[in-house]
């Protein structure tokens, strides 16, 4: 009779013993998001902030966790064990790139090219840690750039719309999303002062037919990748709209991913 009690219990404690082990496997599997903000968007458009926005529609996704940091926090929100846990660090920027300290911009780029992702939006072309990542990448192929790096031929906020055409519709960044239409936008024509990228997934048409072709553009950086998009203005609510939101939920899970 006691042995068939033990026979009885061994599948039981199986059972307890993976069904413990099972959460905590997959909290380890999250993929820990970072979004960083100066916090000068107006808060008639973002109340929150454009990163508590996006906050928010991250915990939406039961495989993201997602916190947010500003330029006002302790240390800027940039500590060396913030980073360490953070996956992918989302950042915008405007008016305050200078702000930043150096040794915040050097933690974050150091980070990147161990393995983190990073993505810059709109006007963060001049953050500084994506100015360095850029200047990185076209010295080590051997073709420094010339003047300013992130720099646009031009630059005008007239709230004109532009079509954004998805023009590599395989990638995984652009996976569920098909051209759309953004109503208002600020317009950036090139040239773009960058290395020419990896992989362009979206590119924009402005009203007039001009052409950037550079709306989604995506880089490796030593074990980590960056993905620059470029459509948004902090004074337009382009951060809530849908296919937007599908763009950069789709990257922060492949900018997390790692080769297999």
């Amino acid at each position: 009779m006691r042995r068939a009690i033990l026979c009885l219990n061994v599948p039981i404690l199986a059972l307890l013993i993976v069904s413990s082990l099972v959460p905590q496997a997959s909290a380890r599997t999250k993929i820990r998001v970072l979004c960083w903000s100066e916090r000068t968007e107006p808060a008639t458009v973002y109340p929150n902030g454009l990163n508590g926005a996006l906050v928010e529609m991250f915990a939406k996704d039961h495989d993201i966790i997602a916190k947010y940091a500003n330029l006002y926090d302790p240390d800027q929100g940039l500590t060396q064990q913030a980073l360490a846990n953070t996956d992918v660090l989302i950042w915008f920027g405007h008016q305050k790139h200078k702000d930043v300290t150096p040794e915040h911009v050097d933690l974050i780029v150091k980070r990147v090219r161990e393995g983190m992702g990073f993505m810059p939006l709109h006007s963060a072309h001049y953050s500084h840690p994506f100015q360095q990542i850029l200047e990185t990448i076209a010295k080590e192929r051997g073709t420094p750039l010339q003047g300013t790096p992130g720099s646009w031929g031009k630059v005008t906020n007239q709230g004109k719309p532009e079509t954004i055409h998805v023009v590599d519709p395989k990638h995984p960044i652009a996976r569920g999303v098909k051209d759309f239409k953004i109503p208002k936008t600020e317009t950036y024509d090139n040239p773009f002062n960058a290395p020419a990228p990896d992989a362009k997934i979206l590119e924009g048409r402005y009203e007039g037919g001009r052409q950037d072709g550079s709306d989604g553009l995506l880089w490796s950086f030593g074990a980590g990748k960056v993905f620059y998009f470029r459509p948004g203005h902090e004074t337009y609510p382009i951060f809530y709209q849908a296919e937007v939101r599908r763009i950069l939920m789709n990257a922060v899970h492949f900018l997390a991913s790692k080769p297999t």
